[in-house]
């Protein structure tokens, strides 16, 4: 891959920010940093720049909570009409004590799913991105059901006992977090980060064939603000204790360079989830086995939610057909 325009999302502070200071190191020729602010944007980039000595980060506006604010930004880059090589959509959180949603009725840990979505379809569709282009989005080992304290809904028995087995509209309702969903911080994390991880798997089988996308996991990074939102139990408790013990968290910088390593993986591996050992927060990275991500069924209902909710679907320009 060519290591020439890369775009993160969330690049303000934390993993985004010291993914952005990597890539500058790594020699990119121009870093997009987005913030939901035009203003918080160009300050990024500012620092950034004062940082590394080098004036390769473009300030971009971008609030993926905000449908015309993705339109706007990808009519911008449309304007600009380079073609992006790396696509880290990182920006998310972990949602709060009592459920929390969006202006779009979306619960907030879900969110950044559907501005993601709506801004790669964009891309796709306008060709702004390269032929052997790499598209990585945040995933979390919450989503494999074996770190304490979080736990993910079962899909498949949510949709048979509430939506006669539709498991569209089951994952629809997660991230609506509608009537039938007992709201719980972390599992509502857990869940929206399976959702990512399936998402990811769909769209990997829609990319052309240069294309590629992965699902990663930047592990146990206690040092972000990711968390700001999150419940006691996890502030005080949990990332404490996660902090005294060794190999139980690490760097923003060491937690990016697993969205670097990714961004080199080819494409016969696309559409897998990437995260830390079975039961382990950090460390090297390795494809997950776990069958919940394999489930092609799973997978498709969850891109088919998030058409439904975003009202964006995937088609391609005739050169891009052609291509592929």
């Amino acid at each position: 891959m060519e290591h020439s325009i890369a775009l993160i999302t969330g690049t303000t502070s934390g993993l985004g920010n010291a993914a952005a200071r990597l890539l500058a190191k790594e020699g990119w020729h121009e870093i997009i940093v987005t913030g939901r602010s035009l203003a918080g944007a160009q300050q990024a980039a500012a620092q950034l720049a004062a940082e590394n000595k080098t004036q390769v980060f473009t300030p971009l506006e971008l609030d993926l909570n905000a449908p015309a604010s993705v339109q706007s930004a990808l009519a911008e880059l449309v304007k600009r009409g380079r073609p992006i090589d790396f696509l880290l959509l990182n920006a998310g959180l972990v949602g709060g004590k009592k459920r929390v949603l969006t202006a779009a009725g979306i619960e907030v840990d879900q969110a950044p799913l559907l501005g993601h979505h709506q801004l790669t379809v964009g891309l796709l569709r306008a060709n702004l991105l390269s032929p052997n282009a790499r598209i990585v989005i945040a995933g979390s080992e919450a989503a494999r059901g074996d770190v304490p304290l979080f736990s993910f809904t079962d899909v498949a028995a949510f949709a048979a006992k509430y939506h006669h087995g539709d498991r569209t509209a089951a994952v629809e309702e997660l991230v609506r977090s509608g009537p039938n969903v007992k709201y719980q911080a972390n599992r509502a994390y857990a869940d929206a980060k399976l959702v990512v991880a399936w998402w990811a798997a769909a769209l990997a089988r829609r990319l052309p064939s240069g294309m590629a996308a992965y699902a990663v996991s930047p592990g146990s990074t206690p040092d972000t603000q990711a968390v700001r939102n999150g419940s006691w139990a996890l502030k005080w408790l949990m990332v404490p204790i996660v902090k005294l013990i060794p190999g139980m968290s690490q760097t923003p910088e060491t937690a990016a360079r697993r969205y670097l390593q990714a961004s080199e993986f080819g494409t016969d591996v696309s559409g897998q989830f990437f995260a830390s050992p079975p039961k382990k927060l950090t460390g090297p990275i390795e494809a997950m086995r776990q069958p919940h991500f394999h489930d092609r069924a799973s997978q498709e209902a969850a891109w088919q939610a998030v058409v439904a909710v975003s009202g964006v679907d995937l088609s391609y320009p005739a050169s891009l057909t052609a291509a592929s």
